[in-house]
């Protein structure tokens, strides 16, 4: 059985003002106070978009995300107003300041890779000596990056450069760092109660009526790296892979097949079984980190399904 997928959309709301199509979102301004952001099945790897889309993807990313914005409202602000449709989530448009936040409990991925080649200076945040691959920090760090435009990559950037450009004042960076902090705090909690480890995580801010708020998702697999808790220090001391939960699988699929995004290589064939075994996988990340199993919701027609839902809700605007 061949399953709906949302690769692409081009709908017409009321008080459309304009749309913007990410690598996986796409976002329509609604009369220049509102966002409906649509998580589309899309999946991005190595800045590519892969050519065919993953069932339910979308409706994972945007229910976990919904959940922890609502499981965080104590902690910070955010944009989030409704979800709209499985796939839809609304809110108020916020002015983003162009860096995200990125908050690292342990040393791994590029934060290990930058250690390992002997950096001991990330973003501006001293790292000790003699650490090793996937080794808690005394405290979690903070190590943005710049938020890149379309086909651009997010660059390391510290904290002094951040006032320095004037991509926030003195005052805001410390909220900034304070609400990613304090979010981190509460997502290792959440994650442990569920046998997870929270590993890293990226958070972006924008402004609102002044007030700082929180945007975009938070802690799904898409911008959240996982590890499962049971084992991990087994592994760790014994130097192996630490057993994850994130999209990692993905890349490492796509490593195999030869492919990295550089220039001349060719995206592998996405088979429907590969596509099927990245669904599976995608359900088993949900139930992991919600605790909640994962209710499809298939719809022959997806667009009319978002359309009719986003259009009765902007009524009740």
């Amino acid at each position: 059985m061949i399953m709906k997928t949302l690769t692409k959309t081009d709908f017409l709301f009321p008080g459309q003002k304009n749309v913007y199509h990410g690598k996986v979102r796409d976002v329509y301004n609604i009369n220049d106070d509102k966002l409906v952001m649509v998580a589309t099945d899309r999946i991005s790897a190595f800045d590519v978009v892969l050519p065919e889309g993953i069932p339910f993807k979308g409706q994972m990313l945007n229910q976990i995300a919904a959940k922890f914005l609502d499981a965080t409202r104590d902690i910070c602000p955010n944009w989030k107003l409704a979800t709209p449709d499985p796939m839809v989530t609304a809110g108020v448009r916020c002015k983003g300041f162009p860096v995200e936040m990125i908050v690292r409990g342990y040393l791994c991925g590029s934060a290990w890779r930058t250690y390992k080649s002997g950096a001991r200076e990330i973003c501006g945040v001293r790292i000790p000596d003699g650490m090793r691959e996937n080794e808690k920090f005394p405290e979690p760090i903070v190590t943005p990056t710049t938020k890149a435009g379309q086909g651009a990559h997010d660059e390391d950037i510290s904290k002094k450069e951040i006032i320095d450009k004037g991509f926030a004042t003195l005052e805001d960076y410390a909220t900034l760092e304070k609400y990613a902090l304090e979010l981190f705090k509460r997502g290792t909690e959440i994650a442990a109660e569920r046998g997870l480890i929270l590993v890293d995580t990226k958070y972006e801010f924008g402004k609102y009526d002044d007030d700082i708020y929180l945007m975009d998702e938070i802690h799904t697999p898409d911008s959240s790296r996982y590890f499962y808790s049971e084992g991990y220090r087994e592994r760790f001391e014994k130097g192996e892979p630490q057993k994850q939960l994130s999209k990692e699988f993905v890349r490492e699929w796509l490593m195999e097949n030869g492919f990295q995004g550089k220039a001349g290589q060719q995206v592998p064939e996405m088979t429907p079984t590969v596509v099927e075994g990245i669904t599976d996988r995608y359900i088993e990340l949900y139930e992991h980190i919600t605790g909640e199993t994962f209710v499809k919701n298939e719809d022959e027609d997806l667009i009319a399904r978002i359309e009719k839902n986003v259009d009765e809700w902007l009524a009740l605007k």
